[in-house]
């Protein structure tokens, strides 16, 4: 069984930083592309980062570009999304999902994933 579990999130004052996590489980990790959505209230999904299996390639939402770092440790078989400078507007429920599909130039829809985690709710204060 396909199991995702993000963990991390939390409340936090602006510019302040968290570290999330997407442990795995139940699929051959490396045959996997894994990105980061977040979802707001009111707001649509939106894909935050994304990072690829195989070569390492990393892509951000331009709203992010420069605060967030996704990094991926295999041997763990988790991926971390390192939130720095947080704002605000970057309060959201924060999700990880797994997408065979390969990346290029930019974060694929969510329609391409295969597998979600239930999410971790962060929480910037101003």
């Amino acid at each position: 069984e396909v199991q995702l579990v993000e963990s991390g999130g939390g409340l936090v004052q602006a510019g302040g930083s968290l570290r999330l996590s997407c442990a795995a489980s139940g699929f051959t990790f490396h045959d996997y592309n894994i990105a980061w959505f977040r979802r707001a209230p009111g707001k649509e999904r939106e894909g935050v980062s994304y990072i690829s299996s195989s070569d390492g390639m990393t892509y951000y939402a331009d709203s992010v570009k420069g605060r967030f770092t996704i990094s991926s440790d295999d041997a763990k078989n988790t991926v971390y999304l390192q939130m720095n400078s947080l704002k605000p507007e970057d309060t959201a429920v924060y999700f990880c999902a797994v997408t065979e599909i390969v990346a290029v130039s930019r974060i694929p829809s969510a329609y391409w994933y295969d597998y979600w985690g239930q999410g971790t709710q962060v929480t910037v204060s101003s």
